[in-house]
């Protein structure tokens, strides 16, 4: 006799997502607060709010909302009850408030040593995925991060051993890039047949569980006009084009190089799935362009949803209670999406703001 099928628990079937508060000196907790207080957010995952209580409190003055966690002493108490987040809290302030506005080391060496708890729940199998809200890459070295960014840092924490890549979505379009948080004059020395080779594919992995079967890459040149045929660089000639060559011999749709200063006309138009860049700006101020507010950072190669919003730490409008949180809600619903194993889309506009 067959062995009946069992309905899943629905709130252990809600995957566990680590929520940081990033910057303290920034909007992050402000973000984060209005976020967690959406009960549908907390309806559809096991939130396990990683925080420094004081830098709470601020994120919940500046936001005007009081969230209800249920507190927890550590990894081996962790708990969670129906709609509520679960709060692990940590003395990173040593009960001073954070200084709005700026980058320091008492705000950067809080929002590290979050991600490295939040990376540790993640190895003990007590989250499933990673959302954080915005973090400030000078303030985060000024804290002990060593690695070009956050994203290196938790590769090696992960052991990853093959390629990552900061995916950015606006909308149905995703890019990805070949270099990323470097100086802009190493850039040239990075760009290789293997870099823009494995740049295409991780995203072409990353849009075929979205649903696309056979995505459509524009490839960026590093150079104005793509080179102009040689005479503003050989970059197209010798590295771009014969990556996209092989590329397109494995059964890839990768296209180019187009020039970076219009390839973004037709990917807005929807004549592409996704733009591969060089280097970090040449994508990243055309999609802010597109849709700054909705925008979309995914950590691409880890093995669980690493999302923020595209924006940053804002310290202009720190505390003033004006953050807005569409991008950091998107990147929150990918995140579920992806953690608990579903198929991965952006949202509509309406969706962002039901």
């Amino acid at each position: 006799m067959p062995t009946p099928s069992k309905t899943p628990n629905p709130i252990s079937a809600r995957p566990r997502i680590a929520v940081l508060l990033g910057d303290p000196s920034g909007i992050g907790p402000e973000m984060a607060v209005k976020l967690l207080a959406r009960q549908r957010n907390l309806d559809a995952a096991r939130v396990l709010l990683i925080a420094d209580p004081v830098v709470l409190a601020a994120g919940e003055r500046a936001a005007g909302m009081k969230l209800d966690p249920l507190r927890v002493n550590g990894f081996d108490d962790l708990r969670f009850e129906d709609g509520r987040p679960t709060l692990l809290p940590h003395d990173w302030m040593q009960g001073r408030e954070p200084v709005l506005g700026e980058s320091n080391e008492a705000s950067g060496r809080a929002s590290f040593e979050a991600l490295e708890l939040a990376t540790a729940a993640v190895q003990r199998g007590q989250a499933e995925g990673i959302l954080f809200a915005p973090l400030n890459k000078h303030s985060l070295r000024l804290g002990g991060l060593v690695h070009e960014d956050e994203l290196r840092y938790m590769q090696e924490r992960f052991a990853v051993t093959g390629f990552v890549c900061e995916f950015n979505l606006t909308g149905s379009l995703w890019t990805s890039r070949v270099t990323s948080h470097i100086p802009l004059r190493e850039v040239a020395s990075h760009v290789t047949v293997e870099g823009v080779s494995d740049a295409v594919k991780i995203i072409a992995s990353a849009l075929r569980r979205a649903g696309v079967a056979q995505p459509r890459i524009a490839v960026t040149g590093l150079n104005p006009h793509a080179g102009d045929g040689g005479s503003i660089g050989m970059e197209e000639i010798e590295i771009i084009a014969p990556a996209i060559e092989r590329l397109r011999a494995e059964g890839y749709d990768a296209r180019g190089p187009f020039s970076p200063d219009t390839v973004f006309i037709g990917a807005r138009r929807g004549d592409v799935d996704a733009v591969v860049s060089m280097y970090h700006d040449q994508g990243q101020i055309a999609m802010k362009l597109m849709g700054f507010e909705q925008g979309v950072t995914l950590h691409g190669g880890l093995p669980v949803p690493v999302a923020t919003s595209a924006s940053g730490s804002a310290f202009d409008i720190a505390g003033k209670g004006v953050a807005q949180i569409e991008g950091l809600q998107q990147a929150f619903d990918l995140c579920v999406r992806m953690a608990g194993g579903g198929p991965v889309r952006a949202l509509s506009s309406a969706e962002i703001a039901a």
